[in-house]
């Protein structure tokens, strides 16, 4: 009986993303001794992925103002009453190791990637924000700004499995809410249409994907699995698992697949009628 319990208590304490993202140290250690500060200090001397996290990301927003060290402490405090962004955090990376081609390893976007990077900040700044910690998530949130040009508000609501490929130029207002599995590309705005002090931004459905360059506009609802083409400009709602295009962005078809999101098919096709007349 010991032994049965013993087993099963091995067996939930696997953790195949953090085995993977120590794997990808180790390779780096072996073959780019010149990383090996990096990979030793980030990773390998950590005993859990969230402790990972926690150091690399404070490593990247350290500041005079606010050290490395402040910063990784209110990350400890904030993942002891919220675990749950450990879990957002690794289907946040299994989902950069999915859909974006230019990551090979696990440990890439943990290290390098500063979308993910920028994802993950806004995490621990909306647990702090939502614990009364206003100032510190607004601290966190202008870091950010700065070191991975993303602006994400501490209010918005984030699913699990973002991918935020390159993540530069990424705009996000304070009242937008942001599905499951969705993907958005650089220079990507999920904005206001003017001084509305209410509920004033976008809400994107789950499996939902945003071509570069799009802005979304407005109170308005993007439905699931739908698909937004670059350079668009969206100010009326989607309806679920369609492509719109365009500025403004008008329906030019089906979403193209169940999941764009996940396909990361950015390539749409404007029919344009007027220029056949």
């Amino acid at each position: 009986m010991n032994g049965t319990i013993k087993k099963s208590a091995q067996v939930q304490s696997m953790d195949p993303v953090w085995d993977a993202v120590r794997a990808g140290a180790q390779q780096i250690l072996d073959t780019e001794p010149s990383l090996a500060n990096l990979v030793l200090s980030t990773i390998l001397n950590h005993d859990t992925f969230e402790d990972a996290l926690a150091h690399r990301i404070a490593s990247r927003l350290d500041h005079e103002d606010v050290s490395a060290d402040m910063i990784r402490q209110g990350f400890a405090e904030t993942l002891r009453d919220n675990p749950e962004i450990g879990s957002s955090a690794r289907t946040d990376l299994a989902a950069t190791l999915e859909r974006d081609p230019a990551c090979h390893r696990a440990i890439e976007p943990l290290l390098y990637f500063k979308g993910y990077q920028a994802i993950q900040t806004h995490r621990f700044a909306h647990a702090m924000h939502r614990a009364g910690r206003r100032d510190f998530a607004l601290y966190l949130q202008s870091r950010s700004s700065q070191v991975f040009q993303v602006d994400i508000n501490p209010a918005v609501v984030m699913g699990k499995g973002i991918m935020l490929d390159h993540g530069t130029g990424l705009v996000i207002g304070e009242t937008a809410v942001v599905g499951d599995n969705v993907s958005l590309l650089q220079n990507v705005t999920l904005g206001g249409t003017g001084k509305a002090d209410q509920d004033r931004h976008p809400k994107i459905g789950n499996g939902v994907l945003i071509g570069a360059g799009a802005k979304v506009l407005g109170n308005i609802k993007v439905g699931d699995c739908s698909r937004i083409g670059a350079g668009s400009v969206v100010l009326k709602e989607v309806p679920p698992r369609v492509t719109v295009a365009g500025v403004p962005a008008k329906i030019i078809g089906e979403a193209g697949c169940a999941q764009p999101a996940l396909i990361m098919d950015q390539m749409v096709l404007v029919y344009d009628r007027d220029s056949e007349d």
